[in-house]
């Protein structure tokens, strides 16, 4: 990975709540949204898990995003496929 900027140029369905990713630098990832969707305690973020609305995704300026940015993730994270990250209180016990 350089310091360039890093763009999603492809997003498509992999099966349920997955999407393959393709970067810019020639990179593709397989990043399952589920088990972040499926912890969120808020109604809004599982609303997702919806087949249609989760299905409603798209590519803007690199980043993926939906509805109007009700749903979006760094850019770093969907490339790494390291979406979740534990809270700190989750990892002390």
């Amino acid at each position: 990975m350089t310091d360039k900027p890093i763009h999603i140029v492809s997003a498509t369905p992999a099966g349920g709540c997955r999407l393959r990713l393709e970067f810019d630098d020639g990179t593709a990832q397989t990043v399952d949204f589920q088990p972040f969707l499926a912890r969120s305690r808020h109604p809004d973020i599982r609303a997702f898990l919806d087949p249609t609305r989760f299905a409603s995704f798209r590519i803007e300026h690199g980043d993926l995003v939906w509805g109007d940015y009700e749903l979006c993730f760094p850019i770093i994270d969907l490339y790494r496929n390291r979406i979740e990250h534990r809270d700190a209180r989750e990892t002390a016990a």
